[in-house]
């Protein structure tokens, strides 16, 4: 059976275009229930264990050094079947290919800079809400 959470991250890019608005707008229009919210800024230690899957590929240096340029919203997402309907709702990483009306299609500005993450597998969405949220922190429509 398909999970119920996913974690999104507003990425530097479009916090600083102020399109944290739309953005979750677009959530929530898609049936997504906001359980958790926050603004934060992400230091170099954050960021380097959130991404840790990927310290050796080219492109971690990049990655960390741009999560960390600015604030970020995290969020947990709920819905049934909530990662693989986030991820449709992102659309692909390169926003040239994304289909219109996904987000990446709507507010990224490139590959790099991508305008939003999401968790991509149930096991992974619970790691990552779990990095960024104390249960005590959650208001769920999922748990009794």
């Amino acid at each position: 059976m398909a999970g119920t959470k996913t974690l999104t991250i507003i990425k530097p890019d479009a916090v600083r275009k102020e399109n944290i608005g739309p953005i979750l707008e677009k959530i929530n229009g898609n049936g997504f229930h906001i359980a958790a919210l926050k603004l934060i800024h992400l230091n170099r230690g954050q960021a380097e264990r959130f991404y840790a899957v990927h310290r050796d590929k080219f492109f971690f240096e990049g990655l960390v050094n741009f999560m960390t340029s600015g604030q970020v919203v995290v969020a947990i997402l709920e819905k049934e079947n909530a990662v693989a309907d986030y991820r449709r709702l992102m659309g692909t990483t390169d926003p040239a290919k994304a289909e219109e009306g996904t987000l990446r299609k709507l507010f990224a500005e490139s590959m790099e800079r991508n305008a939003v993450h999401g968790s991509d597998s149930d096991e992974n969405a619970e790691t990552e809400c779990d990095f960024f949220f104390a249960r005590s922190e959650r208001f769920s429509n999922f748990e009794g």
